[in-house]
């Protein structure tokens, strides 16, 4: 592998696909549990999914550096344009070829699904631009995690069980809670590893805003509601649905990591097991509902 392939895939974050897969996973098996599953919308929208996601990171990483919140102080892992590997020019016609990946699968699924597809479409890609670009973008005022709930949860896991049913049963509203609170408290480690440069940056993250102790109360919601709905939905009759209460030890573990993380390694390691988490967790979930 070439140094400069080595780089485009790292500014790609591959790490953080799990984010994309998970939601469609569990779309997916909310899906076969309500009627059946249709595998040309579920790899059109899995397809879609991760160019989305990759088209967000190379937006994130042009647009944080245009901004001054990746400086030389940053505790995470080398951003590709801040640092010179990449010129912002290249990163965005890179953001503007993931992006168009995504259409070409949007196009399939807007024949699928209908209008609805092509809004919820729409509105991802412009989220992902807008999330650290544009004239008022949500990573900088603090609505990050409203973004990635809501559209790394409901969105993505509706969105999909939704190509395949043409309506969204409610297991699918149920389901989208626990992918969407894991893939938000991804989100909450970056931003608490950041937290100091973005403050200098301007860049208002709920981290910031609430400081150490506010984020690491919202991780630990995050991780109490993503175990909370698996059993809710055993007790409402899919013992199935519950099989992810066997990680609960690694997401108390992971916890207890970011309660002492001081270093970047230390963070880079707690966000790292819990994109981990998101798949164990959402692999054995999907798996749950599918088979109940």
């Amino acid at each position: 592998m070439t140094p400069a392939v080595a780089t485009w895939i790292a500014a790609a974050r591959p790490k953080t696909l799990a984010a994309a897969v998970v939601p469609v996973a569990v779309g997916t098996a909310c899906a076969a549990a309500c009627g059946g599953v249709a595998w040309g919308p579920a790899l059109a929208a899995l397809g879609g999914a991760s160019a989305i996601q990759i088209g967000t990171n190379f937006a994130n990483d042009v647009f944080d550096a245009e901004r001054g919140a990746d400086g030389p102080d940053r505790l995470g892992p080398t951003r590709a344009v801040s640092a010179g590997l990449i010129t912002a020019g290249a990163m965005k016609r890179a953001m503007v070829a993931a992006f168009a990946v995504a259409c070409a699968f949007g196009l399939y699924l807007v024949h699928v699904g209908g209008w609805p597809i092509a809004a919820i479409g729409v509105a991802s890609i412009v989220s992902g631009i807008a999330y650290t670009g544009g004239p008022y973008p949500l990573g900088y005022h603090g609505l990050g995690d409203v973004f990635v709930l809501g559209f790394f949860g409901f969105v993505a896991v509706c969105g999909t069980a939704y190509v395949q049913l043409a309506h969204v049963p409610a297991l699918a509203a149920w389901a989208a809670v626990p992918v969407g609170a894991l893939a938000t408290a991804i989100l909450v480690v970056n931003n608490l590893r950041d937290r100091a440069g973005d403050a200098r940056a301007g860049k208002r993250t709920l981290a910031v805003r609430l400081g150490r102790g506010g984020a690491l109360a919202e991780y630990a919601l995050l991780v109490v509601a993503a175990y909370a709905v698996p059993v809710g939905l055993a007790i409402a009759g899919r013992p199935w649905a519950a099989l992810p209460v066997v990680t609960a030890p690694l997401a108390v573990a992971r916890m207890r990591t970011l309660v002492g993380a001081a270093d970047g390694p230390t963070f880079n390691g707690c966000l790292a097991a819990t994109a981990q988490l998101l798949a164990l967790h959402g692999a054995l979930f999907a798996a749950g509902i599918a088979i109940g």
